[in-house]
């Protein structure tokens, strides 16, 4: 594999959907294998692209289910392998959790930290090959951004978010920006809560990034228009999410 390689495993937005689970992405490089979000069905989705244990690290952008539920799954293939418990993980996630996986596998948190190695996002963090930079978004609860660079490319990822500046300093120049969409124009849309594929659109123009792939797709708007409306605001290669796209240089490695 030549340079990094993105995967979508889930991209549906809020919920699972018919076509794909809810969000999760697997960056890879260097032989190196990184996890960004564990949603609703990701798991079983996430082993057509690599071996169950083959994960090297994991990113959690926030703790709602849709984003880190299948956490507790990973926590219980892991305790339970034929072979043996398998060593900690490193987890890198928003302050709490651990016990918010603890919470969802109903254990002690002593138990989940035995899995993984939990350790708080910072502005910055090396990972395997990768460089991790983060910045604090735009919703209800801690949620970061992701912007992953190696070897020459780089990717940034919304996670969920309201309209913010902090999207447009995140996907700087980026290669491609992975946007949140999960809102069609309305007027009823609640504010900062997440974005409008028009809205992503209007990030990515600012952000100067190369492409705009719109991701946290909710399964009941028509994707067609989610890709209209954002076309309305920029100009790039435009695509939409979906469960095995493969981006990046090492794409067809």
């Amino acid at each position: 594999m030549a340079g990094m390689r993105l995967t979508v495993i889930g991209c549906s937005g809020s919920f699972p959907g018919p076509d794909s689970p809810a969000s999760s992405y697997l960056l890879e490089a260097e032989g190196f294998r990184l996890v960004i979000d564990l949603g609703n069905g990701a798991l079983g989705v996430l082993q057509r692209h690599a071996e169950l244990f083959g994960i090297d690290a994991i990113c959690v952008s926030h703790l709602h289910a849709d984003h880190c539920i299948d956490l507790s799954s990973y926590w219980v293939a892991r305790q339970y392998a034929p072979e043996g418990p398998r060593p900690p993980i490193p987890v890198h996630g928003p302050q709490g959790t651990t016990h918010r996986i603890a919470g969802i596998c109903g254990e002690k948190a002593d138990a989940i930290r035995a899995r993984f190695d939990v350790r708080n996002l910072s502005p910055t963090q090396e990972i395997g090959p990768f460089r991790v930079t983060t910045e604090r978004m735009n919703h209800p609860v801690e949620t970061f951004g992701f912007r992953v660079e190696h070897a020459g490319w780089t990717v940034a990822y919304s996670a969920d978010t309201g309209p913010t500046d902090a999207l447009v300093r995140l996907a700087d120049g980026a290669d491609v920006l992975l946007s949140e969409a999960s809102f069609q124009d309305a007027d009823n849309n609640p504010p900062d809560l997440h974005l409008t594929a028009r809205q992503a659109g209007e990030h990515a123009t600012r952000a100067g990034a190369g492409q705009l792939v719109l991701t946290h797709l909710v399964p009941w708007y028509d994707q067609e228009l989610s890709l209209a409306q954002a076309a309305q605001a920029y100009r790039g290669p435009l695509s939409a999410a979906a469960t095995g796209l493969v981006l990046g240089p090492g794409a067809a490695g």
